[in-house]
């Protein structure tokens, strides 16, 4: 009964959250977090009609609702990314974004060994493996939520930027919700596992509360970066070009030589 009305509350926050997005034009400058919002909202929706109705239908579909939040996840934490770096973009390269997808990727893989999801009886493989994958977006997201808020200064971001506040709700959300997974993981904890989805839930729903707020108020004028911070991210993208370049010339290298042969 609690769980119902959580959800449903949830569910008209997520509604109320869209719409205060969306009005100050978070959809322009955020499409990926706003669809994220959106998908959060119809799975919900769709996940509690299932779960009255078609229980045996909702499980199956489980798995895939698993795997694209991951996408959502990795996509949202690529755009903020993409944002934070918006005083220097004129100066990187088109293609920059995809090395920000591989190093978020290769966080991710590092992350891998040291998550763990709970292992829920009556679960396959395939669905403790995704649950492992959405754990270790969790703990991707805590540490990115703390590398801008611990790098504020170098980054020209306050409390008042849209990228910081994204994060910030992100990132308290994915700490209580490793925290319940962890506490899920012990079997001597199991009769306290709805208590604790109940916590999940309520962390989800602030984070929402958060961002609705944090979206009505005027978001501050961005900053350019620091000095050291601008000479170290045009450091970086030279050294990623150096090395997109030398890859490109012993490919070329060795294409010249298969020929001579």
């Amino acid at each position: 009964m609690t769980s119902g009305i959580l959800l449903i509350a949830g569910m008209v926050i997520e509604a109320a959250t869209i719409i205060v997005v969306a009005s100050r034009q978070g959809f322009r400058r955020f499409p990926v977090f706003t669809l994220y919002l959106v998908w959060s909202l119809v799975i919900d929706a769709g996940g509690y009609y299932l779960s009255v109705h078609n229980p045996n239908r909702y499980e199956r579909l489980y798995p895939y609702e698993v795997a694209v939040d991951s996408l959502f996840q990795f996509g949202v934490l690529l755009e903020l990314s993409r944002s934070v770096l918006r005083p220097v973009r004129n100066y990187l390269p088109k293609w920059f974004p995809i090395v920000l997808g591989v190093v978020i990727l290769a966080v991710c893989a590092a992350i891998w060994p040291l998550a763990r999801a709970a292992e829920v009886p009556d679960l396959s493989r395939e669905l403790h493996r995704l649950l492992h994958l959405q754990q270790s977006f969790s703990i991707l997201r805590i540490l990115f939520f703390l590398l801008l808020a611990g790098c504020s200064q170098l980054l020209s971001l306050d409390w008042r930027d849209r990228e910081l506040q994204i994060a910030t709700g992100l990132g308290i959300y994915s700490m209580v919700s490793v925290a319940v997974s962890v506490l899920h993981a012990r079997p001597q904890l199991r009769p306290m596992w709805d208590a604790l989805s109940l916590v999940d839930q309520a962390s989800f729903i602030c984070a929402l509360l958060y961002w609705s707020v944090s979206f009505v108020q005027r978001e501050a004028e961005r900053r350019e970066f620091t000095p050291q911070m601008q000479n170290l991210v045009l450091a970086m993208a030279g050294t990623a070009r150096s090395t997109r370049v030398a890859l490109t010339e012993s490919r070329d290298s060795e294409k010249r030589n298969d020929r001579r042969r």
